[in-house]
């Protein structure tokens, strides 16, 4: 499994982030007005099909954690419209995917994206979901630019991406509202 990590830093509630590995771990200052607090927070870039977390439930530093459980349960508690999937399913869906970023606060798996592509033309990403708890701290600002910056996405000409409600937070990766396209989706 290809793990990379990145430190970030809170401030003032807010996440910043410095790009550089120490030694595969990093350590989160959380700065608040009367303490400092450290935690562990941990971004994997996984190989493609994510096979660590798909067969073994693998989280950071390679431990098994549950890890695909805890996805589904992310899924289910974040996104309507990720409700319900099953382990089995959730594992095909990893094995077909390019690329898969996934964000941890000690064992727990707080963020998650994916991304599909031809690695030229035409890119999508998908389900990215940070947990309720830990939204406005940039997590999801940091899981878009790993997927788009990933050695597989950042040369395809044209990334796609469907959203209910977060057109503004997608806007500073410079997605845009199109209307010359129409989306249609067919269902089985």
């Amino acid at each position: 499994m290809n793990k990379n990590y990145i430190s970030l830093i809170y401030g003032n509630d807010r996440l910043g982030y410095l790009n550089y590995n120490h030694e595969d771990r990093l350590v989160i200052l959380n700065f608040s007005k009367t303490f400092l607090k450290t935690m562990e927070i941990s971004l994997i870039n996984h190989s493609k099909g994510a096979i660590g977390l798909r067969l073994f439930g693998l989280g950071p530093n390679l431990i098994p954690t549950n890890g695909l459980i805890k996805l589904q349960k992310l899924l289910d508690r974040n996104a309507f419209w990720a409700k319900s999937r099953t382990i089995k399913d959730l594992k095909i869906c990893l094995a077909n995917s390019d690329v898969i970023i996934s964000l941890w606060v000690g064992n727990e798996i707080v963020g998650f994206g994916r991304a599909l592509t031809d690695g030229i033309y035409r890119g999508i990403l998908w389900d990215i979901v940070i947990d309720k708890n830990h939204q406005g701290k940039g997590f999801g600002t940091l899981i878009v630019e790993n997927l788009l910056s990933s050695r597989k996405i950042k040369n395809t000409k044209k990334m796609y991406l469907m959203t209910t409600n977060k057109k503004l937070f997608y806007s500073q990766f410079d997605f845009e509202e199109v209307s010359s396209q129409d989306l249609l989706i067919r269902e089985i």
